[in-house]
């Protein structure tokens, strides 16, 4: 059978751990709180773990935690999360990989898109990571997703400045040539709706 559970700490007693629970913002801990202040009015175990929404075990290992840490081992610790699949190194060749931009001879494209990246980062460290991670990755170092249209590499700008001038110089044209027209004077005359029509 399981020792009795039994709290050590003398710094809040069970008016104190209410006080408390009635103060904390996280409902959580304010539950094990009440727990604790129960098991501090002397009701048993199962009682107090029962009444706050827990087992018998779990109330231990709260009692636990708060006779080690006091009130702030009765809060949720956070977790230390993901390991980061790219180094800080990593992320710094990543960084210039996107600023230089692709070569089209070896990379067989004129800009990057994120499965291009992911590709890349896969050749050059290892790493495999889906396709929106990499978006996260450039997010984070501040690009955006709307880009420059990208330009060909083997585009002509004169012949498209030609091209702009040629355009330009006969839309002019065109428009010289159609007649004005005034918005007053288009359409025909309206008839006023006679009564009965307008019922």
């Amino acid at each position: 059978m399981a020792a009795a559970v039994s709290i050590t700490r003398k710094d809040l007693t069970a008016a104190g751990l209410r006080l408390a629970a009635a103060r904390e913002k996280d409902g959580a801990a304010a539950r094990r709180m009440l727990a604790l202040a129960l098991v501090l009015d002397g009701v048993d175990r199962e009682t107090a773990a029962r009444s706050c929404g827990m087992d018998r075990q779990t109330l231990r290992d709260w009692v636990h935690r708060y006779n080690a840490e006091g009130l702030e081992g009765l809060r949720d610790r956070k977790g230390p999360g993901a390991v980061p699949k790219l180094s800080a190194s990593q992320l710094a060749a990543f960084r210039a990989l996107v600023e230089a931009g692709p070569d089209p001879a070896v990379h067989k494209v004129v800009r990057w898109r994120r499965r291009d990246l992911r590709d890349e980062l896969k050749r050059r460290f290892g790493v495999e990571m889906h396709e929106r991670t990499v978006g996260k990755h450039l997010a984070r170092l501040g690009y955006r997703r709307l880009s420059v249209r990208p330009r060909h590499p083997e585009s002509d700008p004169q012949a498209q400045e030609a091209f702009k001038k040629t355009s330009a110089r006969r839309s002019s044209m065109l428009s010289r040539s159609m007649p004005g027209t005034s918005r007053w004077k288009s359409g025909s005359k309206m008839k006023r709706a006679s009564a009965s029509k307008a019922r």
